[in-house]
């Protein structure tokens, strides 16, 4: 039943941004858990709404955070074009089923095995933009996280399964730039050059990164100009930070953020999505206790370290909130054309869930 669910959801494809193909999948999800008991509410957003799903439970209780996302990195197409369905071997292959289709399978499937049981209150938020730092979403997981007992995400785990304990911090900067066209022959000193302006403010970045040990930087894309023949009146470049912890996050973005143009162009520095480092706390270390606990009645060893990678749950880290995330299945290949997940994995991570949340 769980491979079949993961096949279908798989088969709506759900690339962040195409609104239309992200609201259909909510409609889906939210009929879904409205049938095993929750009040589903729509959180309107321009590119894809997101999804609250509260189930009730033991009355006073503080509830449990559900972290997820439906939004994936692949275009339409992807399951057509290049990444065929594919189950091999106790593998499964295919667009989203590791980030984080399987994640979401996983989630429904505990929901469903704990129906009738006691147990505390529970949220469930689905968002619609998490693979591009969850712009539209950050208020709404801030508010829906406040009075949680703890806060679990369902990405991909560890490769040998172990949940994730921390997480570094990830910002995405746009360095936009705009100099003067000019004919690039005839008359090149009247032009200032966008593009040459550019790549002296990303060897700027490089200089401020070079100071810290800890700070990955990764320049995604580059666009400007048009014809050889003209010198390029506007350029832009999006960039990438993590970072390991809030104070060095700081210092890197304030400096960032003071960026002086070398020429005379105008240089705009903006930031597009902030998760801040989620750090470990003695919090999480006995959360991670209690699942450990759960996981054994279930047969299940479950271990826990720290990972690069952002997603929601740094929010709730942040905020000091109990947090795990990598509850998903086991596999491998995120947002790679090799993504998989090992199928034996849905059952079990299902029944660690499942054994969670009537332990908490």
């Amino acid at each position: 039943m769980m491979i079949e669910r993961l096949r279908e959801y798989v088969g709506a494809e759900t690339p962040t941004g195409d609104a239309a193909a992200l609201n259909a999948f909510a409609d889906r999800l939210g009929t879904r858990y409205a049938e095993l008991g929750a009040t589903v509410r729509r959180v309107p957003a321009p590119t894809g709404d997101h999804l609250v799903a509260d189930f009730p439970g033991r009355t006073g209780a503080a509830p449990l955070l559900f972290l997820a996302h439906h939004d994936t990195v692949w275009p339409i197409g992807q399951l057509r074009d290049a990444m065929p369905w594919r189950e091999q071997d106790g593998i499964i292959h295919g667009p989203g089923v590791f980030d984080m289709k399987g994640g979401l399978v996983v989630l429904e499937t505990a929901l469903e095995q704990v129906a009738g049981r006691d147990h505390r209150p529970l949220r469930v938020v689905v968002v619609a933009d998490e693979e591009v730092g969850s712009p539209s979403a950050r208020s709404l997981v801030t508010a829906e996280a406040q009075g949680a007992y703890a806060a679990f995400g369902f990405e991909p785990p560890h490769p040998n399964g172990d949940l994730k304990t921390s997480r570094w911090g990830s910002t995405r900067v746009r360095i936009e730039v705009t100099g003067r066209e000019a004919h690039a022959a005839l008359d090149p000193a009247s032009g200032v050059s966008a593009i040459d302006e550019l790549v002296d403010q990303l060897l700027a970045v490089r200089r401020i990164v070079a100071g810290y040990d800890e700070v990955l930087c990764n320049v995604g894309t580059i666009t400007g100009g048009g014809r050889t023949n003209v010198v390029p009146g506007s350029a832009a470049a999006d960039i990438g930070f993590r970072f390991v912890d809030p104070a060095t996050e700081e210092a890197v973005l304030q400096a960032v953020a003071e960026l002086q143009p070398v020429r005379d162009a105008q240089l705009a520095v903006r930031v597009m999505s902030n998760r801040p480092a989620w750090q470990p706390s003695p919090a999480t270390d006995a959360l991670l206790a209690q699942v450990v606990a759960a996981g054994r009645t279930v047969g299940q060893e479950v271990g826990g370290a720290a990972a690069t990678g952002a997603a929601d749950t740094n929010l709730t880290g942040w905020l000091g909130i109990p947090t795990l995330d990598g509850l998903g299945p086991i596999g491998k290949g995120a947002h790679a054309v090799h993504e998989q997940v090992i199928a034996a994995t849905l059952t079990e991570r299902a029944a660690l869930v499942a054994a969670i949340i009537t332990s908490l």
